[in-house]
């Protein structure tokens, strides 16, 4: 992106697309202002303050009317990307829109690049990155706890942890770059005990973080929980259940699910995505040994498999010999007796016998509910909930492990005794990564690939 595009006055449709009651066209740029008001009827918005509301109509070079807005001021550099921002509330047709649209590029403005006005509040100092990539992560969370993650994000509740571990360690590599600059006096600036202290507890620290990716990624992303069990157990019934939609095909015929079927819910503030599987079994309909080939793929993936049996017609001996294969698997999972509305009772009271069992009828609403319950306990729900920093963004969790290997090799280094230059060549490298997280070390293919997943108009 050159200088020049830095300084456009860019504008894009803020709401999205489709027609509704209102959309908002914002504008960004030291034209803003000017561009707006040649075409808004109402007041002089050059001559207004910011953080200001002003009610007008939006008219052509020729004074038509296109519609009646609200403007709204924000001169920079308080707001959101630091310049003059205007902001026009217009009714939600999408022919009024682009009117409006095609009329402020006629005077002057550009179309805005996805993610190009958060890019532009990072690139004049609003935040850093890791604070702007929580913007879309604040967009698109679809959970409570996914909302709190990216709130403690955006609010620079991580961006600190970084700035601090890295403030750190840049004390004690001035301390080696200017034993590099007195290499002849033979002096020592930097202890070299309190240097290996420091280190290690950055490492305590970084591993940490590292290791909360584990949770921080199904936070962001819902917790992968298969369904499985064989033909015609109910898996179907359950997932529509669950869903409280019709989103799987039920049928007496056994086999009916042959693909994956995915679709996610919120319990408890976590989003679970639920992915209903062909029955397991041998098969030699071609199509359907697919479906059980992705099915058994799936399984591997679960992060918690609720693993269905029809308890009308799959005796007992059978069901303790998948649980036993089960409990055998490193993937927490909930064996359901399904159908327990058409057994007797002292079936049912063998089956709970068996550890890790629920008797359920899928189609009863009280049953879905005590399946819920039994998911959130399984996952244990309060792991979701603690208020530390959370790592959710896979390119923040492998920085921070080529920051843990680099700090690994100036722990080595010392204990070798290598030279200053060399143990200032991992430093700055622990340092270099530690600066990706922020921003502080950047490239503009980076920040394009970031800011290229933002919707247009934010």
């Amino acid at each position: 992106m050159s200088v020049h595009e830095h300084t456009d006055t860019i504008v894009a449709l803020a709401t999205p697309q489709g027609v509704g009651a209102l959309a908002v066209i914002r504008l960004s740029g030291n034209k803003a202002i000017t561009i707006a008001n040649q075409l808004f009827h109402g007041k002089d918005l050059r001559s207004q303050p910011g953080h200001t509301v002003h009610v007008g109509t939006i008219r052509d070079d020729e004074g038509t009317i296109i519609d009646e807005v609200v403007v709204t001021l924000f001169k920079g550099p308080k707001s959101f990307t630091k310049e003059d921002i205007v902001e026009i509330t217009c009714h939600g047709s999408m022919f009024v829109v682009k009117r409006i649209v095609m009329l402020i590029i006629h005077h002057g403005a550009r179309m805005a690049r996805p993610g190009e006005f958060t890019q532009r509040a990072f690139l004049n100092g609003q935040f850093d990155l890791t604070q702007a990539e929580a913007v879309a992560d604040l967009i698109h969370a679809d959970s409570e706890a996914a909302r709190k993650a990216a709130l403690n994000q955006m609010r620079g509740g991580f961006a600190k942890e970084i700035k601090e571990l890295r403030g750190e360690l840049i004390h004690f590599a001035s301390m080696i770059e200017l034993e590099l600059d007195f290499s002849e006096e033979d002096v020592e600036f930097a202890n070299r005990e309190e240097l290996q202290k420091l280190v290690n507890n950055l490492l305590v620290k970084i591993t940490g973080l590292i290791d909360s990716f584990e949770i921080g990624n199904v936070i962001k992303n819902g917790i992968p929980t298969v369904i499985a069990g064989k033909p015609n157990a109910g898996k179907s019934t359950l997932l529509n259940g669950l869903l409280k939609e019709e989103r799987a095909i039920v049928s007496e015929i056994a086999g009916t699910t042959r693909d994956v079927i995915e679709d996610e819910i919120n319990l408890g503030g976590i989003a679970f995505r639920f992915i209903d599987t062909a029955g397991l079994r041998e098969t030699t309909d071609t199509i359907e040994a697919i479906g059980v080939e992705k099915a058994r793929q799936k399984l591997q993936e679960a992060s918690l498999i609720l693993y269905l049996f029809d308890l009308t017609s799959e005796p007992l001996d059978k069901i303790k010999e998948e649980i036993a294969w089960l409990e055998s698997q490193p993937i927490p999972f909930l064996a359901l007796g399904n159908k327990a509305d058409k057994v007797a009772e002292d079936h049912i009271k063998a089956f709970l016998e068996i550890p890790h069992t629920l008797a359920i009828a899928a189609i009863n609403a009280a049953d879905l509910v005590r399946v819920e319950e039994a998911i959130l306990q399984k996952v244990n729900i309060e792991e979701f909930n603690t208020g530390s920093t959370v790592v959710t963004n896979l390119r923040h969790q492998q920085a921070l492990v080529h920051t843990e290997h680099a700090l690994q090799q100036v722990i080595k280094g010392i204990a070798r005794g290598i030279s200053n230059d060399l143990l200032a060549m991992d430093i700055r490298q622990a340092l270099h990564h530690l600066g990706e997280i922020t921003g502080e070390i950047t490239t503009d293919d980076l920040l394009d690939t970031i800011f290229s997943k933002f919707c247009i108009g934010k």
